[in-house]
């Protein structure tokens, strides 16, 4: 082989895929045959990070993407009856005007996972202990607030965010070196539960009632530690899901309603907590 065709051929090798390092192959990593290897990776991250933030517990606090703050909720409401206003006959504008008053009214849960985490991390986050750090999904609404919470006391907190089709950014109270994207959601899942003390459930949509259910199963069936559940709102709630009804339907057991707790103050959140865990606050 002349010189040349050496140089040639030498050139071609550094060149192609095969001889890129495989920690830095993207190309490789994004195969299917390589799911394996990328869901060891979602597992092993966070949990590096929040063991080098000495994160010993959380408390998760789930809730909807759509509960606004009263500033918000009250521009929502606003828009919603100006466009009535110059189309009075629509039923579209009109159906958006109550949608929007129903943000006014939930606004209060924004303020209320706000205070909460107040609390959690003002009663735990001492001498350096960070203990019952607040997780959410690091998304808007109730997320942003129960972050937005432990921002405003100085404590630090998590978010574990995931990638949608419509692009979703965290919210900013996130402390930076504990904000995760992950792709599996059920690899998310489980990191909300793994190291979790309690499961605080403020009112929300799917993606709550997709959260909700999965700790409580996990508790049913004996899968997870012993932690409390707590809807936020009793009266949402209530609406939302007849757990009294699947009772006596026996589709669960009696026993099985203890699973879940009733807040609707912050403060009687974080007793159900303390009792729970016997803490002398």
């Amino acid at each position: 082989m002349t010189a040349p065709d050496a140089e040639k051929r030498l050139q071609a090798i550094m060149k192609s895929p095969s001889y890129e390092l495989a920690e830095l192959d993207t190309d490789l990593l994004q195969l299917d045959e390589m799911r394996p290897v990328r869901m060891q990776l979602e597992l092993y991250k966070p949990e590096f990070y929040l063991q080098k933030e000495h994160v010993n517990s959380t408390i998760v606090v789930y809730g909807g993407t759509q509960v606004v703050d009263e500033e918000e909720a009250a521009r929502r409401l606003k828009d919603a009856r100006e466009a009535l206003t110059a189309d009075p006959d629509s039923p579209t504008a009109k159906r958006v005007v109550v949608r929007a008053e129903n943000f006014v009214a939930k606004a209060k849960y924004y303020e209320a996972a706000r205070e909460f985490a107040k609390i959690v991390s003002s009663a735990n986050q001492t001498n350096g202990d960070c203990d019952f750090v607040v997780v959410t999904g690091g998304g808007p609404g109730i997320m942003e607030a129960a972050n937005r919470g432990a921002f405003e006391v100085g404590a630090i907190s998590a978010g574990f965010n995931i990638t949608l089709p419509e692009e979703q950014q965290p919210n900013p109270y996130v402390t930076p070196d504990l904000c995760f994207q992950f792709h599996y959601f059920a690899l998310r899942k489980m990191h909300f539960l793994m190291r979790a003390k309690a499961a605080v459930v403020f009112p929300g949509g799917f993606g709550t009632l997709d959260e909700l259910f999965t700790a409580l199963t996990l508790r049913q069936t004996g899968r997870m530690q012993e932690i409390p559940i707590i809807l936020y709102g009793r009266e949402y709630w209530e609406k939302v899901v007849d757990f009294q009804f699947l009772a006596d339907e026996g589709a669960i057991a009696d026993a099985h309603l203890d699973l879940l707790d009733f807040a609707d103050t912050p403060q009687q959140a974080w007793q159900v907590v303390e009792a729970f865990f016997d803490l002398d606050t």
